[in-house]
């Protein structure tokens, strides 16, 4: 099978890999879509995500395909059902997939469309709703919105019943289209007066959840805006992995600040995340009320390109390969 393979950091190749085999509770599965993560830049760089990287590794953790066949075990799916899926080393013609780590998808999506959804899904349910305890009527900020796992946040906070939604971006082309996918108020977090506008907006209150996947130099804007016995959960550090942090300013307000990542949950974790997802999702996302726009797709050829696109950061909403 032809996979897109880390040559050495920075150099995608396609080459010729052994047709995976599935174990027990595993389903192999024909890949037809992909859609591209920042995890995915960090592995064709060299570094590793979880147990996958260095050369010789295979990027995407995300995909839509058909199941080939199942490894035995107790399994939901069978030959030719279509499924969504979070994996390792989907950017490739077939790959294996968990079956708790997988769902059927909808009859109203094309291919495209299910391979930009797993991981938004997945990672801003558990934030926004299991980590971030969102209660209806509360507000909420999602920094780094134009992210595809960013709109679909701004979506779900909506759809569980967040009272005001604000996203932010650097970016004024991307920043005015945040109102598409639920934003009340779009920022810059360029503008160092962005704190105060969100206490402006929230009735000098503040804002009840901040699901932040910038980090680096705004976490101190985070607390600032932030309400009191506000929580602030840690998904992504686009902006750095470090900065100063205002400890005073952090225990002023009794803030709860949580750190999220799939790379250190277990199997069963995971199952558990999607379960909980489903049960409060699925209804929305078989209408059509949860959907990601696609900035750009590729085929698995130019698998290096789909990745240097995302690395120019030009893109709004998903990029995806197709097989």
């Amino acid at each position: 099978m032809k996979a897109a393979v880390v040559a050495e950091p920075g150099r995608i190749e396609i080459r010729d890999l052994p047709m995976p085999e599935p174990g027990p509770d595993e389903i192999l599965v024909k890949v037809r879509t992909a859609g591209l993560n920042r995890a995915d830049l960090l592995v064709a760089m060299g570094h590793f995500h979880g147990a996958r990287g260095g050369p010789g590794a295979v990027p995407g953790i995300e995909c839509a395909g058909e199941v080939v066949r199942s490894g035995g075990g107790s399994s939901p799916f069978k030959q030719g059902d279509q499924v969504l899926c979070s994996v390792s080393g989907g950017f490739c013609e077939y790959v294996v997939a968990n079956v708790s780590r997988s769902a059927p998808v909808p009859k109203n999506l094309d291919w495209k469309q299910a391979g930009t959804l797993p991981v938004a899904l997945q990672t801003m349910h558990n934030a926004i709703v299991t980590n971030g305890q969102l209660r209806r009527g509360q507000s909420v900020l999602i920094q780094g919105a134009s992210s595809g796992v960013g709109l679909m946040g701004m979506q779900i906070a909506k759809f569980m019943g967040a009272g005001f939604v604000i996203g932010s971006s650097t970016n004024a082309e991307r920043r005015a289209r945040l109102a598409e996918f639920g934003a009340d108020l779009a920022l810059d977090t360029k503008d160092p007066n962005w704190p105060q506008l969100v206490k402006d907006a929230t009735g000098g209150k503040g804002v009840d959840l901040i699901i932040d996947m910038v980090s680096g130099g705004v976490i101190n804007g985070n607390m600032q805006a932030a309400a009191l016995l506000g929580r602030i959960v840690n998904v992504g550090r686009l902006g750095g992995m470090k900065g100063e942090f205002d400890y005073d300013l952090h225990a002023l307000k009794r803030l709860t600040y949580v750190g999220v990542t799939f790379r250190t949950r277990t199997l069963e974790e995971v199952a558990e995340i999607i379960r909980a997802m489903r049960a409060d999702l699925w209804p929305a996302v078989e209408s059509g009320q949860l959907r990601l726009p696609i900035s750009r797709v590729y085929p698995l050829a130019e698998a290096g390109a789909a990745l240097d696109h995302m690395k120019a950061n030009q893109h709004f909403g998903k990029i995806v390969l197709e097989m």
